[in-house]
Order: structure tokens, then C-alpha cells, then sequence
């Protein structure tokens, strides 16, 4: 039988840092029974550097064909001025929409290590542990018409929120299966007072929720959700909502944790013939253009995102237990990058010295 297969597309600024701290997890678990056939290839600045593109058609079909890609960042001021249509982002939007992601999982887990490094009070977040559910490929970024236009005597800027019945409901489904394997409440976000596509997506959520009568479905406004989530986040456990919604939701819920340096993602679409899922994971935060070379990124969420992977592509979730496992106690050991350091003080360590703290801790596991 063959290896499972992961491309890796490390990216723009620190994305080829944090990876290759992924690498040395994947060298680990392969040396122990676990193999993988790795291929690596460009996406963002990167490729357009190379191919005048954000992401070359030959990139796109691999990641078609392999069971899971592993993504870095993308972006830098180097591509600023760059035109819209080749922006680095366009490549990570392409992967999305082409590989048909529709479910975006964003969990925001508080290790009680770092407690202390939320902006907000330790008690409201020790022990914090949620999954965002954001569909990832219609509403408004991907709605039509959209562009600039000439109206008049000035120029009008159009985006289109647009979602279909089945657009949501296949997000929906994803969101309660994960809310059946974990403390069965979900919690659906959107406008529904002020936008017709919120009354839809209320409307089909409702309906789906039939074929999960043990999950507990309430509904709020993602605006009063925004508000909940710094009064009081652990009234959640998955919170299903919309890609515009998503996106900023899930970016006030990772800054719950204390640094977008701890918080992975994935985004999985339709099965494919293997049974797997569909899958890209990358880590929550971007391309850190001001500390690129430097040693100083953060590799914990690129390393569990890859533990994602293990858990959702690859039927190893006792492998991803362990390596999340590992990252926890790192932490707990005080091992911090710079962006974990308080205040008053100490030493941090490089991204290459945490990625070898988490492969002695999975050592010392066993």
C-alpha cells in the first residue's frame, strides 16, 4: 500500500521557517512506523516570483491529487502593489476554491501554560477549547457581481453576499458531526435581522439540526457573537458561521488563546475516492514579514496543524493526541518562543530550538 501523500507549500516569510519544523515531526513519526511521501512546491510571493502567478496550474493539479496539503503563509510588502488578480493571497484563495474546502476549522484552545498571555482575565480562559466552523468557499468573497465601478461622478465598490441552500447546509453537516464528537452544543452565527442570506442560513442550519436531535443548536447575531466570545468564550464548543463572519470571529477567538503563533487550521472538502477528506491546514497567523529570517516564528501552529492532518486525513488520531500532548508540555517546561515571553523578561527560544523541544518531548513519550 502506498505512503499517504502531503504537499507542502511553505510559502512566503516565515512559512518556510515554521515548516521545516514540521519536517522534523514527519522525519519523526517516519522513522517510527509511520511514513509519508512528501513533495514540496510553491504558493504566494514565491510562486509569483518564479512564475508570474500565485499559484502555477501544475501546483494546482498536485494538490489535487495528494491526500493532504500543508500550507505555510503567504504575503509580504514585497507584493503590495502588485494587481489584485495576482496578489499572493489569490493562490491561497484558488487552492480553497478549486479543491472545493467548504469547511474551515478553526479550534481556539487556551493551554493553561499560557493563560496569563490572553487579554483577558485567566479564568475566562483556562481550559478554553472551541471549534470555529467557517464555510470557506461562497458568501461574499466569492460572490458575483463584484469590482470597482464607475457610477456617476465617483467610482462604487461591490461585493455580493450570495449563499445557496446546499452551500450551507454541507457546511452545516460538517459543523454538527463535529459537535456529536465533542460536547454536542453548536451555536450558528449570523445576520439574520438586517440580511436575507442570514435568514436562509438560519433557516437551512434549523433544518439540517433535525438529523442531529442530540446536539443543542442555538442561534445568535455575529455581532452580539463577537461580544460573547470576550465576555464569557466558554459558553461555546462549535460555532458554525459564514466565510465573512468566519474570518473575523475565528481571528478574535484566536487572540483568546494569547498568540496567533498557537492556532492551526484546516479545511476540508468532499471525500475523495480513498474515503479521506479533501485537505489543506495551515496556521491561523500570516507571514510575519517583520521578524522573516530572524528564528523568532512561532512554530506551534503550523506543527498542530499538522497534527490536524494526522487526526483528519490520515486516521492517526492517537498520534495526533500525542503530538498535541507534546506541545502542552513544552509549554508547561516553560520553553517559549519570543512571542510567549512575558513582561519581565528571559530568554526565548529560536523557531528551530521549539521544534527540537517538541520532537524530545514526543521522544520521551514513548
Amino acid at each position: 500500500m502506498a505512503n499517504p501523500s502531503i504537499l507542502i507549500l511553505p510559502g512566503d516569510g516565515i512559512g518556510p521557517e515554521v515548516m521545516t519544523e514540521v519536517r522534523k515531526v514527519i522525519d519523526w513519526l517516519g522513522a517510527r512506523g509511520h511514513a509519508f511521501d512528501v513533495s514540496e512546491d510553491l504558493v504566494g510571493g514565491a510562486a509569483y516570483d518564479k512564475h508570474g502567478v500565485p499559484l502555477a496550474d501544475e501546483t494546482m493539479a498536485h494538490a489535487q491529487e495528494v491526500d493532504a496539503v500543508l500550507l505555510g503563509a503567504v504575503g509580504g510588502p514585497a507584493y503590495d502593489d502588485l494587481d489584485f488578480s495576482v496578489k499572493p493571497e489569490r493562490g491561497l484563495l484558488r487552492l480553497r476554491k478549486e479543491m472545493d474546502l467548504f469547511a474551515n476549522l478553526r479550534p481556539a484552545q487556551c493551554f493553561d501554560a499560557l493563560a496569563d498571555f490572553s487579554s483577558l482575565k485567566p479564568e475566562l480562559v483556562s481550559g478554553l477549547d472551541i471549534m470555529i466552523v467557517r464555510e470557506l468557499t461562497a458568501g461574499v468573497y466569492f460572490g458575483e457581481p463584484r469590482g470597482i465601478f464607475e457610477e456617476g461622478n465617483e467610482r462604487v465598490g461591490i461585493n455580493t453576499q450570495r449563499y445557496s441552500e446546499s452551500e450551507i447546509e454541507r457546511g452545516a453537516r460538517a459543523a454538527f458531526e463535529l459537535a456529536m464528537k465533542r460536547d454536542k452544543r453548536l451555536c450558528s452565527m449570523e445576520k439574520a435581522n438586517v440580511m436575507e442570506s442570514g435568514i436562509l442560513w438560519r433557516e437551512v442550519v434549523t433544518e439540517v439540526s433535525k438529523d442531529y436531535p442530540e446536539v443543542e443548536l442555538s442561534h445568535m447575531y455575529a455581532d452580539n457573537g463577537a461580544m460573547q466570545l470576550v465576555r464569557a468564550p466558554k459558553q461555546f464548543d462549535v460555532i458554525y458561521t459564514d466565510n465573512l463572519f468566519g474570518d473575523i470571529l475565528s481571528d478574535c477567538a484566536a487572540m483568546l488563546t494569547g498568540s496567533l503563533g498557537m492556532l492551526p487550521s484546516a479545511s476540508l472538502g468532499a471525500p475523495m475516492a480513498n474515503g479521506r477528506p479533501k485537505a489543506m491546514y495551515e496556521p491561523v497567523h500570516g507571514s510575519a514579514p517583520d521578524i522573516t529570517g530572524q528564528g523568532k516564528a512561532n512554530p506551534c501552529a503550523c506543527i498542530l496543524s499538522f497534527a490536524m492532518a494526522l487526526r483528519y486525513s490520515f486516521d492517526l488520531g492517537d498520534e495526533a493526541t500525542r503530538l498535541e500532548a507534546a506541545v502542552e508540555k513544552v509549554l508547561a517546561d516553560g520553553v517559549r518562543t519570543a512571542d510567549l515571553m512575558q513582561a519581565e523578561g528571559g530568554s526565548p527560544v529560536s523557531t528551530s530550538e521549539m521544534g527540537d523541544a517538541v520532537v524530545a518531548a514526543l521522544e520521551a513519550s514513548l
